[in-house]
This record gives C-alpha cells, sequence and structure tokens, in this order.
C-alpha cells in the first residue's frame, strides 16, 4: 500500500483517515510521520493535514477546503465566500469561517483563518464537486456581509461584492433577515439594496418590507463617514460618495 495515493483522495485529512488504513494507531503514526519527514503530507494544524502537490509542490487543499474541515461545523463565510463565488477581484489573505465550535485563529501555508461564531445554521451549502466545500450561499453570504459591514470587509469591499451577483433571491435573503431579525440590518440592507434596486433587479416589495421593519432609530451606515449625507426616508447617515466609491460601479455578473 502506498499512503500517499491513499491520501490524496482526501483534500484535508485527519489521523482517522490513517488509522483506517493500519491495523493499529501507532503503526498509523510512524507512516505519516515518514509522510511529513519526506515532504510528501503538510500538518495544517493540530490533527489536520494535506498531501503535498507532485504538480506544484504546494497543498493539495485550497483555502476553501481548509476551511471546511477546520472543525465538524466549519464553512467558508462573510469575504471568503464571496471569493469562492467569484465576485473578487484579488485574493484576500485572510480566511473568514463560521464555526459552531470555536479555534484559534492560525495560519497555512500564507493565508491566516479566522474564526467566526456562528449565528445561524441555515443558508449552508455543499456544491457537487468541490472536494468537501461548505460555504454560506450567495444570499446569506449578503446579509452576513451587511451585517458585519465594519468587522470583516468594509462598505466599499461589501458594495463591490454585492453588486457583482448575479439573480438574487428575495426570498431566501428575507428568511435570513427574519432569522437575525435586527432592525439595523433591515435598515442598512434595505438602504443598500434601494441605492442599486435597478441594477440588482430587487423588487419594491422587498424594499418595502426592509422599510416596514426597520425601526426608527437614526444610525450610521459604517464607521468613519468622512463627507456625510442623511436619508430621511431610511433614517441612516451614509457616505455621500456611495454610488462613486472605488469598486462601486455596476460591472458584468460573475455569479
Amino acid at each position: 500500500m502506498n499512503l500517499y495515493y491513499e491520501l490524496l483522495q482526501y483534500p484535508v485529512f485527519s489521523m482517522k483517515e490513517v488509522n483506517a488504513l493500519y491495523s493499529s494507531e501507532r503503526t498509523a503514526r510512524v507512516a505519516l510521520g515518514k509522510l511529513l519527514k519526506g515532504n510528501m503530507a503538510l500538518k495544517i494544524r493540530n490533527g489536520l493535514y494535506t498531501c503535498v502537490s507532485g504538480e506544484n509542490g504546494g497543498p493539495v487543499a485550497n483555502r476553501f477546503q481548509v476551511a471546511s474541515a477546520i472543525t465538524p461545523s466549519s464553512y467558508v463565510s462573510h469575504h471568503t465566500a464571496f471569493e469562492y463565488y467569484g465576485t473578487v477581484d484579488q485574493v484576500f489573505y485572510e480566511v473568514y469561517v463560521g464555526s459552531q465550535t470555536r479555534f484559534h485563529d492560525f495560519e497555512f501555508d500564507g493565508y491566516t483563518y479566522h474564526y467566526v461564531k456562528e449565528q445561524m445554521r441555515d443558508g449552508i451549502v455543499s456544491p457537487e464537486f468541490s472536494g468537501g466545500i461548505k460555504v454560506t450561499d450567495k444570499e446569506r453570504t449578503i446579509v452576513d456581509s451587511i451585517k458585519d459591514l465594519n468587522r470583516i470587509a468594509g462598505l466599499e469591499e461589501v458594495l463591490s461584492c454585492v453588486v457583482s451577483v448575479n439573480s438574487i433571491d428575495e426570498t431566501k435573503m428575507l428568511k435570513y433577515l427574519a432569522e437575525y431579525d435586527s432592525a439595523f440590518l433591515y435598515q442598512k440592507t434595505g438602504f443598500i439594496f434601494s441605492e442599486y434596486q435597478t441594477e440588482l433587479g430587487i423588487s419594491d416589495n422587498f424594499i418595502k418590507i426592509c422599510k416596514d421593519r426597520s425601526g426608527n432609530s437614526k444610525r450610521y451606515l459604517t464607521n468613519g463617514i468622512s463627507e456625510p449625507g442623511y436619508s430621511g426616508e431610511w433614517k441612516l447617515v451614509y457616505p455621500k460618495n456611495i454610488k462613486r466609491m472605488k469598486n462601486g460601479g455596476i460591472e458584468d455578473a460573475t455569479i
């Protein structure tokens, strides 16, 4: 048996997969140790490994597969999910990972993996032929990114990603908004979608529902607004140049 070729079928593997190939755990550990020493496998973090590609010498697992294997419940989220769907022009080296189980942030192969506390289980999909990737769907990714505007990606980047999404499912959006049940989230989402309503093909009914559930508080869309504008309709302070922001233009849909 060639352990390397047996493990190549798993983009990411643990001792569980190695142990299944041997009669004793000790023998399995020795065999894995030889692979690691021979630079045929890499340790991602404690208990998690990937083979080294014979083609390019890098890890077999990509960042999305690594993120999906960190814990049993982990999945690709926020800006990293937009990267998976191809709505980002450049590669980011911060990987955001939703999980029910907390883990310490760590680095592997030039990427830093960040734990994001899971607040909802709906909207996580496992695309076919992806090699075990779990990722939030487009609508959940939009809602999460707007919810955490100041925490993960800034307004410019979120707008750039959102306007690149094609065929947004309003029913799913409303379902996720209802689960979070946040007046501020309805307020932010409704305002952004009303600004880009024509380009995104969003219905008047969706905008109305967001408005009806956005409460009466005056709030700031984002932090650090240098030239503020105010929407009396949405009771929201926002950057005056929101439609002219860098990357904020409407480009060909990439999803």
